[in-house]
């Protein structure tokens, strides 16, 4: 009999803790954080964008868009502006993996010198957009490229140039940052649809900036005179530039001088309007929506193609006016 009575003794006694136990559980939190493994959503994401600098409306435009569509997805965005300085970027990528963010976005100021902290990027297992602007690095250092065909606007505006030149004729050209992909893939562009009549006469580099733009034009004109007929400029800010130092040397732009850019800001279609440019080609800049889509495939472990293109057009003065009500940059 006690070896019976010791026996429900103890029966009630685990009775008695697994009772305690289940009423001191915690329910599980509905806010409790993600399993491992589980797929990240837009308000998880830590993105890093090491920006180029604000060296024209096209940039200001295409910065407005990254952190306006952050804010606008709860993304939590670091963000830095290289002011066209390359080691500047290197050291915000740096600092990105220091942080442990998510993913990488950049528009490399020139393509080459990133090998090293890319694969730095890599060792860290944080995936790289490149936005805008290629870097020459290895297929396996990036996620994906979101951008433009570069070469493609450049045979767009060698075409242009043919339309307004069909006799031929004497040009100048203000190239962009030296290195940069844009400006190496418009200048090849260009040349491989310019015909033969059409003589580039002086190259030059305007650093994509308004005011490089007017003082190498200045320069060209000096030089040159009336014996230049038309105008290439690889972007908007560029030409617009080049335009003043056209009227101060008094001759008319967009007639004395034919003139062919690329971008399509606003000031482009302005310039279009008063007759003073004759054609820009489109350069989209709005690619925050794309990027940040392409960033949450690429930290859920989606395998992205290599290159995710732009859509873009030409423009013309004809329906310049019509148009610019409805351009957002």
């Amino acid at each position: 009999m006690k070896k019976v009575g010791l026996i429900i003794a103890v029966i009630l006694v685990v009775l008695m803790m697994v009772g305690c136990s289940s009423a001191t559980e915690e329910p599980a939190s509905d806010s409790a954080a993600p399993a491992a493994g589980a797929e990240k959503s837009m308000e998880d994401l830590v993105v890093g964008y090491a920006q180029i600098g604000a060296e024209s409306e096209w940039r200001t435009a295409n910065t407005a868009s990254i952190k306006g569509e952050a804010e606008n997805l709860g993304v939590d965005l670091k963000f830095s502006d290289a002011q066209q300085k390359q080691e500047n970027q290197i050291a915000a990528i740096r600092s990105y993996i220091a942080e442990d963010v998510d993913v990488i976005g950049f528009s490399p100021v020139v393509e080459t010198g990133w090998e090293t902290v890319l694969q730095e990027v890599k060792d860290a297992g944080i995936p790289v957009i490149m936005v805008d602007r290629r870097a020459d690095v290895p297929r396996e250092l990036y996620a994906t490229y979101l951008g433009s065909d570069f070469v493609e606007e450049g045979k767009k505006a060698g075409n242009e140039m043919n339309n307004l030149l069909p006799e031929g004729g004497k040009l100048v050209e203000l190239v962009g940052t030296v290195g940069s992909a844009p400006a190496n893939d418009r200048y090849s562009g260009f040349r491989e649809t310019l015909n033969d009549n059409i003589e580039i006469i002086d190259s030059q580099s305007g650093d994509f900036t308004r005011a490089k733009g007017k003082e190498v034009m200045e320069a060209f004109l000096k030089k040159y005179g009336e014996e230049i007929t038309a105008l290439y400029a690889h972007n908007d800010d560029m030409a617009i530039g080049a335009i003043q130092a056209i009227e101060e040397f008094g001759l008319k732009p967009g007639e004395d001088i034919k003139i062919v850019s690329i971008d399509a800001v606003r000031g482009a279609f302005e310039a279009m309007i008063d007759g003073k440019l004759n054609v820009t080609v489109e350069c989209n800049p709005l690619l925050g929506p794309q990027f940040y889509e392409l960033a949450l495939r690429a930290v859920n472990g989606e395998e992205l193609p290599e290159w995710v293109p732009s859509e873009e057009s030409v423009y013309y003065p004809d329906n310049a006016e019509e148009l610019l009500p409805e351009r957002q940059y």
